[in-house]
């Protein structure tokens, strides 16, 4: 048999499996994906805001699977980026401020800049601990939780209290922003908390 008709003969009775393989991957791949996001999702009933928590968590479904420490981790890490994000906000328009005759906002701007400051400090101290969190069950595990529910519930008072002190700013496009901005991180940490506490709960069940 002439070469060119053996290399025909060959592929045509048999054909390359690799097809048939990466369909099946793809299938698994989308089956995975879609009980994680299916997982996020209804985790996230248990937060206030159960819209901003899916849409927020749901595009890191292959990383957290259907776990709820990894859940809780990727929840204080979106967190952590919001607060960020407001802390150099608020500290740049703060610089800004410096500028103009209205004291009473640079002040009260300076202390929400120092509040989210220690906001921020909390969220990432909350995130190491998870990083470091020891199988749940164990005394270590409640102790290390406690740490986390304790550091996050003080990041949303210190992101409250930077709304607050925004109280005596006369009203006006700087007041409004940074307001708007806060309402919307505030949200982001309260639903991290909350996935935090429900894992925290479950794992000392």
């Amino acid at each position: 048999m002439k070469p060119l008709l053996f290399l025909l003969f060959f592929f045509y009775f048999y054909p390359a499996p690799t097809l048939c393989y990466a369909v099946y991957d793809a299938s698994a791949t989308t089956t995975t994906t879609i009980n994680a996001t299916d997982f996020i999702r209804t985790s996230c009933y248990a937060t206030l805001y159960p819209d901003v928590c899916y849409s927020s968590l749901s595009r890191y479904a292959n990383a957290i699977q259907q776990d709820p420490a990894r859940l809780a981790r990727a929840a204080i890490g979106v967190a952590l980026s919001k607060a960020r994000n407001l802390a150099v906000y608020v500290s740049n328009i703060s610089r800004v401020a410096d500028n103009g005759a209205d004291r009473r906002a640079k002040a009260s701007l300076l202390d929400c800049f120092s509040n989210m400051g220690d906001a921020v400090d909390e969220i990432r101290g909350s995130l190491k601990q998870m990083s470091q969190t020891v199988a749940p069950g164990s005394e270590s595990f409640r102790f290390q939780m406690g740490n986390v529910q304790t550091w996050m519930s003080a990041a949303l008072t210190d992101e409250e209290t930077c709304t607050d002190r925004l109280e005596d700013v006369a009203e006006g496009p700087v007041k409004t922003e940074v307001l708007k901005r806060a309402a919307k991180v505030k949200k982001f940490t309260s639903n991290a908390l909350a996935l935090v506490n429900s894992y925290a709960e479950k794992g000392t069940m």
